[in-house]
């Protein structure tokens, strides 16, 4: 437990300090070469190749990405994460205490939030290390165990059952550099064969693939579609390694503790294997995909004016757990749209035509048109057929549905109608007042995958970042608020000429992200995380008395 917590931890500061700019150079990937150079880099900085997977999937079913340099990026991803396992396996114990000292002192100390999060991250890595010392310890005893020569015999003698347990470890433990550690260090106390560690790695890397299909189970079809042919490829090398295992008796090397650095340098290489031959077959495998994978045809009761094709099915009324499904996905739906109505905010600033914010305001109305499709959906819920949870969940998304609305009034008409102003305006903003919004912009922007993942999974822990996500975008919303009186009292002459227009930016965009994470609320709200506030509490001692 200690090691997943270790690894989440860091993987979680470094998606806290650095989640806009993850999104700036994913995006900003037009070839192959560069994009698979890319998801190297963030699995290793991530330290979960099931991070990187979720990242890319996400962008490209937003259409932020294509498919080929999704796959790219994600095979690169696969290959980092088998490198973070051979930097781990490095005996560096002597480094544990000044990274805890440094970790702590930036976590609980520093009043940056970007360096509080690299406190976590250096604290998560000294942890890992010391999971690790721990794993090799615990697992020595293993060697005298009086089951353990049977369960070997049999896994030697049954290679393709070890390849299973290998898989299922690493699907169970949802982490392939937890799983291939626990690996390397029972082969290294010499717990296990080398043979049957190496099978045990080509199971997991296996296992692995199944990761970010279970991870995105509720997203859009071509977001399933990336995570499947991920799981082709990797499914298609393991299958001939392990026939090249069953044919050739495995690897002849002795008996020794050196063995688990080649256990290690085989998954290396088997993760290398994979992205230099699938690499070049990235856009075959996107068509083969979307012909094994095609979008949904099957038509509902009502259509957008853009010819989208509601998820709200009528037939499902009646069955609680799908009828939840198809809300949730037209909430996707539209999360997507105020997405989409978002994004080119400050190019319209800068560059915006008039049909680029008619376009915007058009949006507004499909987002409507699924609020309305939403309400009437649930309005004909047969209340003996669902539970009092389940009914509860139901209000939840329709009363986000509505904050979904209000957040697209936010967009439109007022941050469109200020775009306008701007335009017509003969003083402009000045470069740090424009860094500032641009920068709380990207914040807001990396939240909505957060708020897409929360929605999907239910998940207290995705909850809580987000809302901790908003505490943040409300504090970089009064900084830059102070530093633009600042400059004010400076006697900045381009600040004062768009200074309405410059705080009624910030005040929108702040209410925009505060709709946005409602999300949360009900997740954190039931699992006691979230507390009444005082206001409550004094209205329900008067109601009392």
């Amino acid at each position: 437990m200690l090691l997943l917590f270790s690894v989440r931890l860091v993987r979680t500061g470094i998606e806290r300090a650095h989640g806009a700019s993850f999104q700036r150079l994913m995006v900003g990937q037009k070839n192959l070469a560069g994009a698979g150079t890319l998801g190297i880099v963030l699995a290793i900085v991530l330290q979960s190749s099931a991070a990187v997977a979720l990242l890319s999937s996400g962008f490209l079913a937003s259409g932020m990405l294509n498919f080929a340099v999704a796959m790219a990026i994600m095979l690169g991803g696969d290959f980092g994460s088998a490198l973070v396992v051979q930097i781990l396996s490095f005996s560096v114990e002597w480094i544990i205490a000044p990274l805890l000292a440094v970790g702590g002192w930036l976590a609980v100390k520093s009043e940056n939030r970007r360096l509080r999060q690299y406190g976590r991250v250096v604290m998560g890595v000294a942890l890992i290390l010391v999971a690790l010392g721990f794993l090799r310890e615990t697992v020595a005893p293993v060697r005298n165990s009086s089951f353990l020569p049977f369960i070997v015999g049999y896994l030697e003698n049954d290679i393709l059952t070890t390849f299973i347990v290998g898989a299922v470890f690493a699907f169970v433990m949802h982490s392939s550099v937890a799983a291939i550690l626990v690996i390397a260090a029972l082969v290294e106390v010499l717990a296990i064969p080398f043979q049957v560690g190496v099978t045990l790695v080509v199971g997991a890397n296996f296992g692995a693939g199944f990761i970010p299909v279970w991870l995105t189970r509720g997203m859009a079809i071509e977001a399933r579609r990336l995570v499947y042919s991920n799981l082709f490829v990797r499914g298609s090398l393991a299958l001939v390694a392990l026939a090249g295992l069953a044919y050739f008796g495995g690897l002849p090397v002795a008996t020794t503790s050196e063995n688990a650095q080649i256990l290690i340098l085989s998954h290396v290489g088997f993760n290398f294997c994979l992205l230099v031959l699938a690499l070049p077959f990235c856009r075959p495998i996107g068509r083969s995909m979307e012909l094994m994978l095609p979008d949904r045809q099957v038509a509902s009761a009502s259509e957008t004016l853009n010819g989208h094709v509601s998820a709200l099915d009528p037939n499902v009324i009646d069955k609680p757990k799908l009828a939840i499904t198809c809300l949730k996905q037209e909430l996707l739906y539209m999360l997507g749209l105020v997405e989409a109505m978002f994004r080119p905010t400050f190019d319209n600033f800068v560059e915006g035509s008039p049909e680029d914010l008619h376009a915007i305001r058009a949006m507004d109305e499909d987002v409507n048109a699924c609020l309305s499709d939403i309400r009437t959906f649930v309005a004909s819920i047969p209340k003996s057929e669902y539970s009092k949870a389940e009914a509860r969940e139901a209000r939840d998304l329709v009363e986000y549905a509505i904050r979904l609305e209000s957040a697209g009034d936010v967009v439109a008409p007022r941050l469109t109608s200020l775009a306008a102003r701007y335009q017509e305006s003969t003083s402009k903003f000045s470069p740090e007042g424009m860094s500032e919004l641009v920068r709380m912009h990207e914040n807001i922007l990396a939240n909505f995958k957060l708020a897409a993942n929360v929605l999907i999974s239910n998940d207290p822990e995705s909850a809580r970042l987000l809302s901790l996500e908003k505490t943040e975008v409300k504090r970089v919303e009064r900084q830059s608020r102070k530093r633009h009186l600042k400059r004010l009292q400076n006697g900045a002459s381009e600040s004062l000429g768009t200074s309405d227009i410059h705080l009624e930016s910030l005040r929108a965009m702040r209410e925009f992200n505060g709709h946005i994470s409602a999300i949360a609320y009900p997740i954190l709200y039931k699992t006691g995380q979230l507390l009444e506030t005082r206001l409550i509490n004094e209205l329900s001692e008067q109601v009392e008395v």
